[in-house]
């Protein structure tokens, strides 16, 4: 590995910790022309202290659907978690991920 291709990964990697939490708090949607699998049936464990379960979901990858399993992510005080759910808009389905939401 070159120096020059060292800095530059060391150069990424520092921008990428240096971005503004507000930037990742984003919402990623897209739409896919397949409909999602039905939903698998999960067992939901039992609640943890500071945490929220995240249900699983079907992943899609641009070619196929893959499940996700479930698990637990931190609390986020003042926020509620959205989970990630397919709507079907005309003729499509339109993932949008699962995120915190300020109430």
């Amino acid at each position: 590995m070159t120096v020059r291709k060292l800095i530059l990964g060391s150069m990424l990697a520092a921008a990428a910790i240096a971005v503004p939490a507000g930037a990742q708090a984003r919402t990623v949607e897209f739409e896919v022309d397949v409909a999602p699998p039905a939903p698998r049936v999960e067992v939901v464990p039992a609640p943890r202290q500071g945490y929220v379960y995240e249900p699983g979901y079907w992943a899609y990858d641009g070619k196929q659907y893959t499940w996700s399993d479930g698990r637990f992510i931190a609390e986020r005080e003042g926020h509620r978690y959205v989970p990630h759910v397919y709507e079907k808009r005309g003729e499509r389905w339109v993932f949008r991920a699962g995120h915190w939401d300020d109430e």
